[in-house]
């Protein structure tokens, strides 16, 4: 009994320093871990989980995505949840990934394609007819904030489809990043330093920072 007790409050322990790490990267833009030190302790938690599924609790981190909308924005639901890509850093993993995947496809070796990952703020933008009517964040996967206002002003998001777009469906979503290349992001840092103003982390943070400010201004 005492044994359980103490995986018990080493679980607790570790989702209440990832839930204080979520609030200081996704809602304050001020992590004070790095990436690499955060999947670590999300790693963690996952591998005593599954040791102890027993002691998962609906609210752990690893039952949803990391972040939740600001009390601050229009709310909305997504229709489908818009979950997070997972991660490796070792061989062993990506090897057990490709076996569930080759179990999946009864066997057969699947084919790959691999990209750099682009960091920035998970958007889901949504038109009608082929008209833009709406730009919400990720927030937890379920529920998002309704930026729509600042969506429209990022010129690579068309606000009308071509006409051959309308006819897949009455209805689109497209589910991407919005982001900072690296010499916009300097530059940005810059001008707030010369203004007085405190510079932003990393490039996912300014965008995340200027995408969900705008609208408080």
């Amino acid at each position: 009994m005492p044994r359980k007790q103490n995986i018990e409050k080493t679980l607790a322990k570790l989702r209440d320093e990832i839930r204080r790490h979520d609030e200081l990267y996704y809602l304050q833009e001020n992590p004070e871990i790095s990436d690499r030190e955060y999947d670590a302790l999300f790693q963690e938690l996952r591998d005593l989980e599954q040791k102890h599924p027993e002691l998962i609790t609906p609210d752990s981190p690893t039952q949803r995505v990391a972040g939740r909308p600001a009390e601050s924005f229009p709310e909305f639901v997504h229709r489908v949840p818009m979950l997070s890509l997972d991660n490796s850093y070792s061989i062993d993993e990506l090897r057990a990934f490709d076996e569930r995947c080759r179990k999946l496809a009864g066997g057969k070796s699947p084919d790959y394609v691999a990209e750099l990952k682009i960091d920035g703020l998970s958007l889901s933008v949504h038109y009608e007819d082929g008209m833009f009517v709406r730009g919400v964040t990720r927030g937890d996967g379920t529920r998002g904030e309704d930026v729509s206002s600042n969506v429209r002003t990022i010129r690579s998001v068309p606000l009308k489809l071509r006409d051959a777009a309308t006819k897949i469906a009455p209805e689109i979503e497209v589910r991407g990043e919005a982001y900072f290349g690296r010499r916009i992001f300097e530059r940005i840092n810059a001008d707030r330093e010369e203004a007085g103003e405190p510079r932003f982390a990393n490039p996912r943070n300014a965008a995340s920072g200027t995408i969900r400010n705008w609208i408080r201004q």
